[in-house]
């Protein structure tokens, strides 16, 4: 499920800055776009549930390390891109009352 979420967060964030581009209001594909990134999250923490219950130990010592760093990563990445164009849209302003 995690998989799915974490696409679907990609996808909104592509569309966020493509709305945003377009000139059309991208408020919506940037909340959707943020909200799957933190269930992408979500769903994979219950993922490693399972294996927290079955005391799989071994795949979690291995699996946890490399995940918490990319987990980081991309949600650092995801939050970025989706308020770039909140912050692209203010210093157009500002520009445009320099002017």
């Amino acid at each position: 499920m995690w998989v799915i979420f974490g696409v679907i967060a990609i996808v909104t964030t592509f569309i966020n800055l493509y709305m945003y581009k377009a000139g059309k209001d991208y408020n919506l594909a940037m909340a959707m776009a943020l909200s799957f990134t933190a269930l992408t999250i979500c769903a994979d923490y219950s993922y490693l549930t399972r294996w927290v219950k079955t005391e799989d130990w071994a795949a979690l010592s291995d699996v946890i390390p490399g995940m918490a760093r990319a987990f980081w990563f991309l949600t650092i990445v995801s939050i970025l891109l989706n308020i770039a164009p909140i912050f692209l849209e203010r210093k157009s302003k500002k520009l445009r009352l320099t002017v």
